[in-house]
This record gives C-alpha cells, sequence and structure tokens, in this order.
C-alpha cells in the first residue's frame, strides 16, 4: 500500500525526520536548578520508543531568570549541557531525532508550578525572582515586570545563540526559538505587551525585530546542515492584538533569516476568548504557510490518526505535533500506523513490546 503522508519520511536541510508525527513541547516543571533529570529521560524516551519522528523538549531556558517556574529546565550551564545529552543518546537509539526549545519567558517567568496550590509570580523569598519585559506592562495576575534597557534587549540574541552551542554540545537535530505562547520574544511582537517608543516598538517591523536578531544569532552558530524552527502564536484571539496575517508576514521574513519551519500555536499574551475544537489551530497553520512559503507544523487537539493524516493530506501543514495526545499515549505513532493500514514489519514496535502489539 502507499506509505500514509503522516508516516513518509520529512527532509529538512541534512536532517531526515523518520515520519511526521512530532511530539510538542511541554513543560514538566521538573528540573532542579535547570537540570533535567530521570523523569525527562523517561518521558521522552518513552515517546521515541513509541514512534514519534521528532521531539521537541520542553522549553530550556536560555538564563536562570528566563524559566517559567524555578523547577523549568536549561541550557546555559555545562551540567545541563550534559544532561541533555543524556536524554539526546537514548532517543537517538530509538531511531527518533530530537530537538530542543530555547526560551525566555518574559514577564511570564518565576510562577508557581500549575499543580501549585498558589498561582502567580513566585515571591523571591520563595526562590522566584524579579521578571523583565519589553514594558512595564503585567500579564494579568503577575507582577509587574521592569522594563528592559536597551543594552539588555540587545542581549538577548547572544543568549539564544549561546545556548543553542550548548544544544550542538549536547547532540541536538533541531533547535527551536520559542516565539509564542506570551513569552519573553512574543511579549515584543505584540502590542498588548510591548508599549516602547524605541526601534523595538511600535510599528511590527519595529515589534519583530527582536525576533528576527535572535533569529540571526542562533542560525550563525548552528551548523548549515541542520534545522531551525521557529514557534509562533499566530493570534493572540484578541482584536487589539497580533492576527494570522501579521504573524504569517513575520514568518515571511523568518524564512529569509534561515528558519526551516514554522511551529504554528495561538495564544497566551493576554486573557482572552479562544474557540476551542479538533483541530482548531490547523488553519492558522495554512495561512501561514501560504504567505511565507516555508514548511509549518499544526498543533492543537489533533487526536485521531485519520484527522491528522487529513491535515497532510489536505496542504494544511507538512507535519502535526501532539501535545496532550501524547501524554496519554506515548505509542501513539505506532496505533496510528495500525489504524491506518500499514504492515507491521514497516512499523515495527520496540522487540520489548511485540508480544503485546498489533492486537
Amino acid at each position: 500500500m502507499t506509505t500514509p503522508l503522516l508516516l513518509s519520511p520529512m527532509t529538512l536541510r541534512g536532517l531526515t525526520i523518520p515520519n511526521r508525527v512530532w511530539l510538542a513541547p511541554m513543560c514538566q516543571y521538573s528540573a532542579v536548578d535547570g537540570v533535567p533529570g530521570d523523569w525527562h529521560l523517561v518521558n521522552l524516551g518513552a515517546r521515541a520508543q513509541g514512534g514519534f519522528g521528532l521531539l521537541l523538549t520542553e522549553a530550556a531556558a536560555v538564563v536562570p531568570e528566563g524559566r517559567i517556574s524555578p523547577q523549568d529546565a536549561g541550557l546555559w550551564s555545562d551540567e545541563q549541557t550534559r544532561a541533555w545529552a543524556r536524554i539526546v543518546d537514548f532517543v537517538h537509539g530509538q531511531g527518533a531525532r530530537i530537538g530542543t526549545q530555547l526560551a525566555h519567558a518574559g514577564r511570564k517567568a518565576s510562577t508557581f508550578r500549575p499543580w501549585e496550590p498558589y498561582q502567580g509570580t513566585v515571591p523571591e523569598v520563595q526562590g522566584g525572582w524579579a521578571t523583565v519585559g519589553p514594558s512595564d506592562v503585567a500579564f494579568p495576575g503577575y507582577a509587574e515586570p521592569r522594563e528592559m534597557t536597551l543594552d539588555e534587549v540587545r542581549a538577548v540574541p547572544q543568549q539564544f545563540a549561546d545556548a543553542a552551542v550548548r544544544a550542538l554540545e549536547a547532540g541536538f537535530d533541531v533547535v527551536e526559538v520559542h516565539a509564542a505562547h506570551g513569552y519573553l520574544l512574543h511579549q515584543f511582537l505584540t502590542p498588548l505587551a510591548n508599549t516602547r517608543t524605541d526601534e523595538y516598538g511600535g510599528s511590527l517591523e519595529n515589534r519583530s525585530r527582536l525576533l528576527v536578531e535572535t533569529v540571526d544569532a542562533v542560525r550563525a552558530v548552528w551548523p548549515a546542515d541542520r534545522p531551525l524552527f521557529v514557534r509562533v502564536s499566530a493570534t493572540d484571539w484578541r482584536e487589539d492584538g497580533l492576527r494570522v496575517d501579521d504573524v504569517a508576514q513575520v514568518a515571511k521574513v523568518l524564512g529569509e533569516h534561515g528558519v526551516d519551519l514554522v511551529d504554528v500555536s495561538s495564544g497566551g499574551a493576554a486573557p482572552a476568548e479562544i474557540t476551542v475544537g479538533p483541530g482548531y489551530q490547523v488553519s492558522m497553520a495554512r495561512d501561514v504557510r501560504e504567505v511565507s512559503g516555508l514548511p509549518v507544523s499544526a498543533v492543537g487537539l489533533i487526536t485521531d490518526p485519520q484527522q491528522a493524516e487529513q491535515v497532510l493530506a489536505d496542504g494544511a501543514a507538512d507535519a502535526v505535533m501532539l501535545g496532550r495526545e501524547a501524554l496519554r499515549d506515548p505509542m501513539w505513532p505506532l496505533r496510528a500506523a495500525h489504524a491506518l493500514g500499514v504492515d507491521r514489519s514497516d512499523a515495527p514496535w520496540p522487540p520489548q513490546y511485540q508480544r503485546a502489539a498489533w492486537r
């Protein structure tokens, strides 16, 4: 039979990814001093065993104050680099590829983990820290950030580049710059958080300047044969925020600066009414793809193999990312292969599990 698009390989630069079912980056809030541990090894390793072609790690903060929570992972130290290398080696041993998402949380940093009894900003006396942002505009319910000085803004691209060098040392195949979900680079992009009047504020071109400079800095140190992704929020879901056509134009510029794929999500800059349903962000991925001319991935309530296959068949995206569904079912890609009629020899389960597979 014809191989389903979902299970066909994809080549970006010098990297061939074995299929188009990818693990979305999802914070685990389980690191100590930014160092990933056994939880991260098992969490990511299980999905590599389960057949995901590419795994993206949770957001790895490029500096300590860039963590979303005190328990977030990072990539600013040698110890973190070595810990990630252990995980990368295991994932590669399962035949999968792995990328890391480089991030700075900006005004949404220093927050309690989702399951803590308290929410909002962690006080400094409890291990939190003062936050920064493009402007002194707080995310509702969080502490007011300090507006970054021009020197601080101009230092951000190098912080991401330094983390990319560490990602290379750890053996990652892909790096993704996180410019979505209301974190620092998205904060600069959106008028909901950026009220600056210098060259980093005002027009869309100015508000996207830091993202473009960051991409340039990362691309300069990231090997020419390895792909660079950017995650974007295609809309803020508010009339006074970013819209899909704004973000699509920014994505087109990013392609001219060496970005190979845009990972299309949405929201996070400020509270908003979001219309959620199966594949609710797929149309945004299509719009970004058509305007930018870049490959894109789609994410958001993609749960069914036939649904995922149709996203690719319709030309809305080049790959799909699974988030919560992947947490529920680490073996989703192998189950999808069975559901789509793939012969078991073409999508083999790990030999340790074969006695229970394909039933």
